[in-house]
């Protein structure tokens, strides 16, 4: 495998690793789509978090605003299973240090950890491991704001965008690899519902 995996080769670790499956899923939001991909499942492995964050990382690297402000930049994920893919980029980097985000239940905003917070104009990218629905990301992107630091790029493994998908446009944004499911927005439009396929409830 090269440092930079082609798509091919992603969407075999995403496969191999169960990260990726095929059927008939139900997300909280109400879509119906017939894959499911929890990136999480393959980051357990350590040789596919070098795999796929370095890859992330030199595709940031080809920012050239991004190379000048190393390595006085710092790595916020927006969610624990972003964890891996924070740390491994912060370490392909050579960036400063990781921040990350929590959330007591569904209900709560997002929080940075007790003393854990950035500094106001903080130079920062933000990463996670998937961007789906948007939505913990959005939330990212706003708590940063509040504390007055500066997103300066967005940064996933896979993209695997919805029909409800926002754009963070202009935050320069990248990711390793596309995925493109099919959604269905009730069970009335579901062609799997239409044919009887048992459904599974995904949790995120």
């Amino acid at each position: 495998m090269q440092l930079l995996p082609t798509q091919d080769e992603v969407l075999r670790i995403l496969r191999n690793t169960n990260a990726l499956r095929e059927g008939h899923f139900v997300y909280p939001n109400g879509l119906h789509s017939n894959e499911y991909l929890q990136v999480a499942l393959a980051m357990r492995y350590y040789q596919h978090v070098r795999t796929l964050s370095v890859a992330l990382s030199r595709n940031l690297r080809s920012h050239s605003e991004i190379r000048a402000l190393l390595p006085h930049i710092s790595v916020v994920t927006a969610s624990e299973s972003g964890l891996p893919v924070a740390y491994g980029v912060c370490e392909a980097l050579r960036a400063h240090q990781v921040y990350w985000t929590e959330q007591i239940d569904q209900n709560s905003p997002l929080r940075f950890r007790q003393y854990l917070t950035p500094s106001r104009g903080e130079k920062v990218i933000l990463v996670d491991d998937i961007l789906r629905s948007g939505k913990r990301l959005t939330q990212a992107v706003e708590l940063l704001n509040s504390y007055q630091a500066e997103v300066v790029a967005l940064a996933v493994i896979v993209y695997q965008p919805t029909p409800m998908t926002p754009s963070f446009d202009p935050i320069p944004f990248y990711y390793v690899a596309r995925l493109e499911a099919s959604y269905y927005c009730d069970a009335a439009s579901c062609e799997m519902c239409k044919k009887g396929i048992p459904a599974d409830q995904v949790w995120v």
